[in-house]
């Protein structure tokens, strides 16, 4: 008999997540997939070997009372926003404190879920509720209740439109982006700079259908940045440092509060109090350069914590 194989909204279905997420895994080699003409499929096989890759930390048994600073050698599986003082914490961490951490760059909002499905350590996040025009907190509180939940500030970063040397188009505002000689090009939903754009153009009175290119979403910053360099489109939204990274113009439109949430378990604690230690530490300050684009004025600043990690950091 003939294998089951699914498609990408069934596995979506089957691990409570969303169909972007499945298509972030294949497009990383985390999962395993195959094409019948344009179609995508994923053997059932292959579903039941990722659970078991997704269940094998929680497996191994509990590490022998270690020494403070030490860690359990379990890996540390970071997920959510992409941006490049997270890629740059978790290979300096990885390096001075000989852990392995495991980071998948899948947007805000799906990293956060992911952390209260307890399926990561550690979230990145950057999110804006609409409402109280509040980042990451609104959040955190709807979310996590009676885990124990530290929160730290990692950078407050400027958001605005990354457009071509010279900014040849004269885009300046969210008008602009309606025009018809814009080509635009999207990040994806769930990702905290999606949050903001869409949370600026609502305000705006400006429709999603009334912009070219408002349907095609790239995953990271660099991505969609690089159709800005290669002549494709004329304008992303996104972070100063990327535009930095190609040699492209930036437009600063907002400030957002960039943040780490951590979420404690007893295999994970010390682990993770050493890499909140590290963060806060002038080692790692010291090591950050190139940093247009970014306040670290209260980097390792602990935003938010329960009563239960008080003792812990």
């Amino acid at each position: 008999m003939d294998e089951k194989a699914y498609t990408p909204d069934e596995v979506a279905q089957i691990f409570q997540i969303s169909k972007h997420t499945v298509y972030e895994l294949i497009k990383r080699g985390e999962l395993q997939a195959f094409k019948i003409g344009n179609k995508m499929r994923i053997e059932h096989t292959e579903i039941e070997r990722f659970k078991e890759n997704m269940k094998a930390p929680a497996k191994k048994q509990p590490a022998e009372p270690t020494s403070a600073g030490s860690n359990t050698n379990l890996p540390i599986r970071l997920s959510g926003s992409h941006d490049f003082l997270v890629e740059h914490f978790t290979k300096q961490a990885g390096k001075k404190l000989d852990m392995q951490i495991q980071p998948s760059f899948i947007g805000s909002l799906e990293g956060l879920m992911m952390l209260y499905r307890g399926q990561c350590d550690i979230a990145a996040i950057h999110l804006l509720d609409p409402a109280s025009q509040e980042y990451n907190l609104p959040f955190i509180h709807q979310l996590f209740v009676y885990e124990k939940i530290l929160a730290v500030r990692l950078a407050v970063r400027e958001q605005g439109f990354i457009v071509a040397k010279g900014n040849p188009k004269s885009i300046l505002d969210f008008s602009d982006l309606t025009r018809k000689d814009i080509q635009f090009i999207n990040r994806q939903k769930g990702s905290g700079t999606r949050f903001l754009l869409d949370s600026k153009l609502s305000s705006c009175g400006i429709a999603p259908s009334k912009i070219n290119g408002y349907d095609n979403e790239e995953w990271n910053h660099l991505s969609a940045a690089s159709y800005i360099s290669r002549g494709i489109a004329d304008v992303t939204f996104g972070i100063q440092s990327a535009a930095s990274h190609l040699g492209l113009d930036f437009v600063p439109v907002a400030k957002e509060q960039f943040d780490l949430v951590f979420r404690f378990t007893d295999e994970n604690q010390q682990s993770l109090t050493d890499l909140i230690q590290y963060l806060q530490s002038a080692s790692f300050k010291n090591s950050l350069q190139d940093l247009e684009g970014y306040s670290i004025q209260d980097l390792g600043k602990i935003i938010y914590q329960t009563t239960q990690t008080e003792e812990l950091v």
